[in-house]
């Protein structure tokens, strides 16, 4: 993303009340036939801390398409120096539901668990909802738990130290045409929202596209003209709490050096924070040392 701070427009200072927003004209801009983009890969970025005071960052990333699907462990930033696969669409992986991985990375020993043999995913996402767990030992300490805690619990050693962990970011590609269906929780045990991005088509005069998001089947955020207002943000109350939305859609409508994607992160902003967007120069780092939740959505818009 482009240093988009410096790219406001005129959305740069509206605040929208997601509780308030009419919800007399949700979904009319959608098509009944029109079926959602299909969401290809989600990666969730974790922050551990260990009892020694050291940080780690593990990735889990889960990823399906015409011809494959599986998951990915990655330790540290990226590009990371290491990681664990699992080809979990494969004909040989119905032998390997279940197993353990040792692993090294940097000084400390990695223990990955896994038990897939009894996943249950809802049609078209690439990572498990249910009936599954991926645990991850660092140094004899539990680092992180994917799925069922409860059934990872059972098999630990007794004494086991427990590690600190909070999700800091999830990323989420998704390839087909402009509706994008997703969710969210934006504090921890927080509420699951429903999250939906649209691009359609409004007659001025010309055709000219209008990018709309809702949350929870209320409009919160609806952008006309969107090829003059390619990038973008706007405050969005949540929970109690304010999330920066932004879009960057430059690549839709001009092209780029890369795949044409849009953009679209949705990021609670803390209480001393002033500034709507980081940097390009040192926002990972920054982001990766910070609390606050982010999700980003990737979206390549196919002809």
């Amino acid at each position: 993303m482009r240093q988009i701070a410096s790219c406001l427009g005129e959305y740069a200072i509206q605040v929208s009340d997601q509780a308030s927003c009419s919800t007399s004209s949700t979904h009319s801009w959608i098509s009944p036939n029109q079926t959602p983009s299909i969401l290809t890969s989600v990666a969730s970025l974790h922050k551990t801390t260990l009892s020694n005071q050291k940080h780690l960052l593990i990735t889990a990333t889960w990823t399906k398409t015409h011809t494959a699907q599986g998951l990915t462990i990655s330790f540290g930033p990226n590009p990371s120096p290491i990681s664990f696969k699992l080809n979990t669409g494969s004909t040989l992986f119905r032998k390997k539901k279940k197993g353990t991985k040792l692993l090294e990375f940097e000084t400390s020993k990695i223990e990955l668990s896994w038990d897939l043999s009894g996943a249950k995913y809802n049609a078209g996402r690439p990572e498990p909802i249910d009936g599954f767990h991926v645990s991850i030992l660092v140094d004899s300490e539990l680092a992180l738990v994917l799925g069922n805690e409860v059934s990872v619990s059972k098999n630990l050693q007794p004494g086991t130290h427990v590690a600190k962990s909070h999700l800091v970011s999830r990323r989420e590609y998704f390839s087909g045409n402009t509706l994008y269906t997703t969710k969210a929780r934006f504090c921890e045990g927080g509420i699951l929202h429903d999250v939906l991005i649209h691009c359609d088509g409004e007659t001025e005069g010309l055709k000219c596209p209008v990018l709309s998001v809702c949350i929870d089947k209320k409009t919160v955020v609806k952008v006309k003209r969107l090829q003059w207002n390619f990038r973008g943000n706007q405050t969005v109350f949540l929970d109690g709490l304010l999330v920066d939305m932004m879009w960057d859609v430059h690549d839709w409508f001009f092209g780029g050096s890369g795949p044409g994607l849009g953009v679209f992160m949705f990021r609670r902003r803390s209480g001393t924070e002033s500034r709507l967007w980081l940097e390009e120069k040192g926002g990972k780092k920054e982001m990766q040392e910070k609390s606050e939740f982010s999700l980003v959505i990737y979206a390549c818009m196919n002809d």
